[in-house]
């Protein structure tokens, strides 16, 4: 009989962004008072969980999100850069619609093709890489529980292509709120599951760097 695998995706918490940028991959973007609050929230939540392994994007806010769940189940934060926020050459703007970056025509030929986005990464590279980091994660935690602490476009862009739905999306529409849960069960090898919760409560997915 197949054992019974997990492997959660959290998004990071809150993270302290008084300018509203586009944030991305730039270094120094930590938590805010609320986003530490929702991590511990988090830990809270999964505590009694079988979490064996728990690992991060290289990122700061990804990383103090994964810390309080580590240390509840006495583990150290691994990393991996395959979890890391999507690359977009909007980075550091203020990419608002009617706002900022988007009224400069210089940038106006990065928004030629959303469907892959032209912008950034492509969407089925982040799917690949995400898959990458989730397999290594099942196969860590092989008949326990993993948690991955990722960003919302990753997670949300691996999670529409396990579901084989099309990858470009409304980002009004993603369904990852600031520190939820996108839990993957699997059975051996095949998923056979997913599950979303939100123990952080909800946030607007459209809230600019988050």
């Amino acid at each position: 009989m197949s054992e019974t695998t997990i492997v959660h995706l959290l998004r990071h918490g809150e993270v302290h962004n008084p300018d509203k940028i586009l944030y991305g991959r730039l270094p120094g973007f930590k938590l805010s008072d609320r986003g530490q609050r929702q991590a511990l929230t988090v830990a809270e939540a999964v505590a009694k969980h079988d979490i064996t392994y728990v690992v991060a994007s290289p990122l700061q806010r990804a990383q103090e999100t994964a810390a309080p769940i580590a240390a509840a189940h006495r583990l150290d934060v691994d990393t991996d850069d395959r979890l890391i926020e999507a690359d977009n050459q909007f980075e550091g703007e203020r990419v608002a619609v009617g706002d900022g970056a988007l009224r400069q025509p210089k940038h106006w030929p990065k928004l030629v093709n959303p469907f892959r986005p032209s912008w950034g990464e492509p969407y089925v590279e982040i799917a690949h890489r995400m898959l990458g980091a989730i397999h290594r994660a099942r196969r860590a935690a092989e008949g326990h529980e993993a948690l991955c602490v990722s960003h919302q476009l990753p997670i949300w862009t691996v999670r529409r292509f396990l579901e084989a739905k099309r990858l470009w999306h409304d980002p009004r529409n993603r369904q990852c709120s600031l520190a939820s849960l996108t839990s993957l069960v699997f059975e051996g090898e095949e998923l056979v599951r997913i599950v979303y919760s939100e123990p952080a409560g909800t946030t607007d997915p459209k809230v600019t760097g988050a």
